[in-house]
């Protein structure tokens, strides 16, 4: 019995060992896991503005805020973060110390550093040390609402007898309300942080065809308007990464004239224009192409006015900062080819009553943005709204994928393994 009971406390032991070590090794897999994450998110992002050293050593920092040297080692070493480029397809991570598009993180707890972790019953199966690691990927990427489709942080309104093509996108960080009578093609996306929230008319999913199948949960921070300060200033001084490749002068001119032609600007260059308390106001028919138009004016446009590879960045925070008077074309109808498009760009609304046309155009605007489109005449549409967009009835959203290489964008940041 003596020797029965010794077997049984055996295998009693050796299962408890297997049990309660095992919980703990995998606890500490875990809270290594925590810390690759949040490394691996704070070195993508600070690699965007600084140096790779610079954004190892943080990364560095933020893994010893979850897990202080005093008590856990060195889990994480500069040497342990590798910049580089990330497959999905199979997989993989390319290490390449110039790239800002993907992180490795491999932090650990293992022999090599000298902080193992400690086992607590496996010791008496002389296994009292336990080598631990984990890893994480970090990519950047742009999100799909954000190259073409309706984005804004409050409510997104859109009226009736409208077609939304495959890949179009519209988002609210409220809710999205559609009224009757509009198609969603199968690839269409509407999100919100909950799909429940979306404002329907009473059969609202009978009379929106696509439209149940179209809905998502989500939520973005739209980065894109805390980066306008930069966006403005390269554009201004005609200096940095956010200056389009069409301006080939790195000397502004400045205008004094409040009424602009086609005439009044010159292809390749920045145009500056100080408001003296009226609206700046663009004639009818004029033509910018090659262009960029800065100012701190309310920007009138003229009907028929066309942007081609042209930026217009006001800074006055009107309700109407930007307006029109009718066919506002904003890109070239060029049936989506590279190059052509255009953008707007203000710190206030915009408001055009009738045939807005885009054709890879990009509008900004951190307060409301009121149009009416042309039935035909979306071709490549990003609007982002730091408040509400609303649009009107019968127009066709068409997706292109392609000519909207300009348009200004900040990167975001998933965890891809």
């Amino acid at each position: 019995m003596t020797l029965l009971s010794l077997y049984i406390l055996a295998g009693v032991m050796t299962v408890s060992a297997i049990a309660i070590d095992f919980s703990y090794l995998l606890s500490a897999r875990n809270q290594l896991q925590v810390a690759a994450d949040a490394a691996a998110h704070a070195a993508l992002y600070l690699r965007e503005t600084n140096s790779a050293d610079q954004a190892r050593s943080k990364a560095v920092q933020v893994a010893q805020y979850s897990m202080p040297e005093a008590s856990y080692g060195a889990v994480l070493r500069p040497s342990d973060v590798e910049f580089g480029s990330w497959d999905y397809a199979s997989k993989t991570f390319t290490p390449d110390p110039d790239s800002v598009t993907a992180v490795r993180v491999v932090p650990g707890r293992d022999a090599t550093r000298g902080n193992p972790v400690t086992a607590y019953l496996f010791r008496f199966l002389n296994k009292p040390l336990w080598d631990v690691t984990a890893q994480a990927v970090f990519v950047i990427h742009d999100p799909h609402c954000f190259r073409e489709g309706f984005v804004g942080e409050d409510v997104v309104d859109i009226q009736s007898n409208n077609g939304f093509s495959n890949g179009f996108c519209l988002h609210s960080n409220t809710y999205v309300s559609v009224n009757s009578n509009n198609t969603f093609e199968a690839g269409t996306v509407v999100s919100m942080p909950d799909k429940e929230d979306i404002d329907l008319p009473r059969s609202g999913f009978v009379s929106n065809e696509g439209l149940h199948a179209a809905l998502r949960n989500g939520y973005y921070r739209l980065r894109v308007l805390r980066q306008m300060e930069d966006i403005y200033d390269d554009l201004y001084f005609a200096y940095g990464k956010f200056l389009p490749d069409y301006i080939t002068s790195n000397v502004p001119l400045s205008l004094s004239k409040n009424k602009l032609a086609t005439t009044d600007f010159v292809a390749g260059r920045v145009h500056r224009i100080t408001c003296s308390g009226n609206a700046l106001q663009i004639e009818a028919g004029s033509y910018l192409n090659k262009v960029v138009l800065v100012t701190d004016c309310p920007v009138k446009f003229g009907s028929k006015v066309t942007l081609e590879d042209a930026v217009v960045f006001t800074r006055s925070t009107d309700d109407k900062s930007i307006s029109a008077a009718s066919a506002l074309q904003i890109g070239r109808n060029d049936h989506c080819a590279v190059g052509g498009g255009a953008q707007i760009l203000t710190y206030g609304g915009l408001e055009v009553p009738s045939d807005l046309r885009f054709y890879g155009g990009q509008v900004i605007a951190r307060l409301n943005v009121d149009f009416s489109a042309n039935s035909g005449g979306i071709e490549g549409a990003s609007i982002i709204s730091g408040s509400t967009i609303s649009g009107t009835s019968n127009m066709t959203m068409g997706f292109c994928g392609t000519g909207m290489e300009d348009n200004f964008a900040v990167p975001y940041f998933r965890l891809a393994y």
